[in-house]
């Protein structure tokens, strides 16, 4: 009778053991790992049941091997103070290995986990598949209200997307445009990257930009604080900027590196300026026949921001490529998806980064551009021009088109 409540006391242990095993809760992959376990198990366990009711295995050494084939365990015969008279199996051995085994798959467990792939957010971002611009409209339907221009290398983000429209918010302007004017995921990504903008802004009085990434260094120039220029790369400690048109370095700790794209103009921005633009022509009718011929004429204050401008744009490249600089200002004036006049184009949202960082305002009130640059601005606007019909350029990156100094124009 002892000997029966003995067994049994090992089987209740057993079963014990197996639904501690069975709550450990697993990934699919150990599930059917801890289900093949289970199932030998089952195997072992009936055929030790069967074995401790055998009169032939009555010896409490055969009654712990079963235990311990089930475990996994070794149970040596010195954990059995007497094998004529059975005791306890020592039951610190067996839940120290209990405790290792489940352990051993928890942490499997929680490797599995690891292993199954992460999957990545889709792309918000779009660019305009457009020559020139693409109307956004208020609704998804050719025939609704615009509310904006998106124009050509701008972008936005996606809020929704059907079949045929998708809506964009790109900066104050949101609305709809067809997919078919429109990139989406990478290809939308490499136009970003190719034609956006790295800009450094100085935050700090004044900012030393040298000629190679070191204090002991040469200083290029000097830029004040909220002043911007394009930045090349971030390299460790150092930010390689383009400083009139020239390589520099500044102190990565002293500047405010921005990553942006241009993005849409609203009608309201567009009628705005548009309006401006009839006021204007209506002060100086005179000075409008004038610019209307092939060379056009500006002003002489047309003249100094354009002068300065190129300065600093292209101040250290050479003569061609500072006219070259020039001519595009003009070529713009001429087209008409831009405004008709030097100072409109260049000071246009988004588009010249000097004319928004203070930096031409400095040399125009210092009287500081230098006489080259003054030269190519007046070249530019009596109608020379090296870049044929180009309207953009920015710093040679491998992009196609006219590569003239360190820019390339298209």
């Amino acid at each position: 009778m002892k000997t029966n409540c003995k067994k049994w006391k090992y089987l209740l242990c057993m079963t014990a053991v197996m639904t501690a095993f069975a709550s450990i809760p697993l990934s699919t992959q150990a599930a059917d790992l801890q289900a093949r376990l289970m199932d030998v198990t089952d195997k072992k366990q009936e055929t030790t049941s069967h074995k401790m009711n055998s009169a032939d295995n009555r010896n409490p050494s055969a009654i712990t091997a079963g235990v311990a084939d089930i475990l996994d365990v070794k149970i040596s015969s010195t954990d059995i103070p007497n094998a004529d008279a059975p005791k306890a199996i020592n039951t610190n051995i067996v839940e120290t290995n209990v405790s290792a085994r489940g352990e051993a798959l928890t942490a499997f467990t929680k490797n599995l986990m690891v292993l199954q792939p992460q999957i990545q957010p889709e792309s918000t971002l779009v660019m305009a598949k457009v020559n020139e611009y693409v109307n956004i409209r208020l609704e998804a339907d050719q025939d609704s209200q615009k509310v904006g221009v998106l124009y050509k290398d701008c972008g936005g983000d996606i809020l929704e997307k059907n079949d045929e429209w998708t809506k964009i918010k790109s900066g104050d302007v949101s609305g709809w445009i067809k997919n078919q004017y429109l990139y989406f995921g990478k290809e939308a990504e490499e136009l970003a990257k190719d034609v956006g903008v790295l800009t450094a802004y100085s935050e700090t009085e004044t900012l030393r930009v040298r000629k190679e990434p070191s204090l002991d260094a040469g200083i290029v120039g000097l830029l004040s604080e909220g002043q911007a220029v394009e930045a090349i790369a971030e390299e460790g400690d150092w930010v390689k900027v383009s400083y009139e048109g020239a390589t520099g370095f500044v102190a990565a700790e002293y500047v405010r590196v921005e990553f942006g794209i241009d993005t849409a103009e609203s009608m309201e921005v567009i009628m705005a300026r548009q309006e401006a633009e009839r006021a204007k022509a209506a002060a100086d009718a005179e000075a409008r026949r004038v610019q209307q011929k092939e060379a056009v004429l500006a002003t002489a204050s047309e003249l100094e921001i354009l002068a300065a401008l190129i300065q600093c744009e292209a101040g250290g490249e050479p003569y061609e490529g500072q006219v070259a600089v020039g001519a595009v200002v003009m070529n713009r004036v001429r087209c008409g998806g831009y405004p008709d006049n030097i100072t409109d184009v260049i000071y246009a949202s988004g588009q010249f980064t000097p004319a928004s960082g203070g930096r031409m305002e400095s040399l125009i009130l210092n009287k500081t551009t230098r006489a080259s640059c003054i030269q190519a601005a007046q070249e530019a606007i009596n109608g020379v021009c090296n870049v044929g019909d180009a309207l953009h350029f920015r710093r040679n990156n491998g992009r196609d088109g006219l590569v003239i100094g360190n820019h390339v124009f298209w």
